[in-house]
């Protein structure tokens, strides 16, 4: 599930609710599952991974991570970002390009006290992407977090993450690969619209 607030009165954010409204209908499984793709700097790679894209507010697409962990020192060193997000039931693909920027404390502070404390106690007892030795090694920290830590505090190596987009696109799939590719691309604050061709 994808929480819209304060959605803009433009076309490429009312076509993403409609569609998504339209992938709710269907039965959409995984309907918040975000692909993201970003570059470290410094060797010039480029690591791609899925989260939960938990809200849009005013535009901006919402997600939450460890502030260390190696994503994090990618939107770091290069905070431009892709995006995308495939719903199959529907084939409906949407490209994203955007900025990416770090949320505010008190906008955490708040998302994470009203979050099941079990999720809590594994972003407080986890340092995501590091090594360890074994899995167990895992658990047994997971379950100390949860008999010690207080699990309605925020930590501050854990929050938001807000994507502001410049690019979108929508491609709605055919099956004689007549595919519709919409292209919405900001320009001095307006969007400006082009199609594609399949």
């Amino acid at each position: 599930m994808i929480i819209f607030k304060r959605i803009p009165n433009e076309e490429p954010f009312l076509k993403f609710k409609e569609y998504y409204d339209l992938a709710v209908l269907k039965r959409q499984k995984s309907i918040d599952a975000l692909a993201i793709s970003s570059l470290l700097k410094d060797d010039l790679t480029v690591d791609s991974r899925y989260v939960n894209l938990k809200m849009i507010d005013d535009g901006k697409l919402i997600f939450f991570s460890n502030y260390e962990s190696r994503k994090a020192n990618q939107f770091n060193s290069h905070n431009t970002v892709s995006a995308l997000i495939y719903w199959n039931n529907i084939n409906i693909q949407i490209r994203i390009k955007g900025k990416i920027s770090k949320t505010t404390n008190d906008f955490n502070q708040k998302y994470f006290s009203k979050r099941d404390i079990k999720k809590n106690s594994l972003a407080i007892s986890s340092k995501q992407s590091e090594y360890i030795k074994s899995f167990e090694e895992v658990k047994l920290n997971f379950r100390k977090s949860l008999e010690n830590d207080d699990l309605t505090k925020c930590p501050s190596f854990w929050g938001g993450y807000a994507i502001k987009p410049f690019y979108i696109e929508f491609w709605k799939g055919d099956t004689n690969r007549c595919n519709l590719r919409t292209e919405y691309s900001l320009n001095n604050l307006s969007w400006v619209k082009r199609y594609l061709q399949p």
